[in-house]
């Protein structure tokens, strides 16, 4: 058995591991996203839906990927988040559109997109800038 919480008399959980603070964001959506996806119309869940799913967790890895890289070897797997996150947002219109997310969930869902593109966007000018031809190793 477990260490017990004195105050409580309940198990201690360990604290979750910390996440980089772009994959946290993308996580977030992720588990937002979820909560929309299983009450879709069944006409976009296994399609339009499955898609979103998959992108989402195409950019999870994309990013996981690049924060363990070396600074050069990131920027093909930002930029791919980066372009996956473009279409994301293209499909998370027309399922507003198609009135099969209210404005509330595709307002929700779009807020934290954005925010996700800005800091890749960002994570990709610094990239820019660190690999650009005019430096010296080390120079930042």
């Amino acid at each position: 058995m477990g260490q017990l919480n004195f105050h409580k008399n309940t198990p201690l959980t360990p604290p979750p591991p910390t996440l980089p603070s772009l994959l946290q964001k993308i996580k977030s959506l992720y588990i937002l996203w979820y909560s929309y996806h299983q009450i879709l119309p069944k006409t976009h869940r296994h399609t339009l839906g499955q898609k979103i799913d998959n992108l989402l967790v195409e950019i999870i890895e994309a990013i996981a990927i690049a924060i363990f890289l070396k600074p050069e070897e990131k920027v093909p797997y930002v930029r791919l988040a980066i372009r996956k996150t473009d279409t994301l947002k293209i499909f998370l219109m027309i399922l507003w559109e198609t009135k099969s997310l209210d404005n509330k969930k595709y307002i929700a869902l779009s807020e934290k997109l954005n925010e996700i593109g800005k800091m890749l966007g960002g994570w990709n000018g610094q990239l820019s800038k660190q690999n650009s031809p005019g430096k010296k190793p080390g120079e930042k």
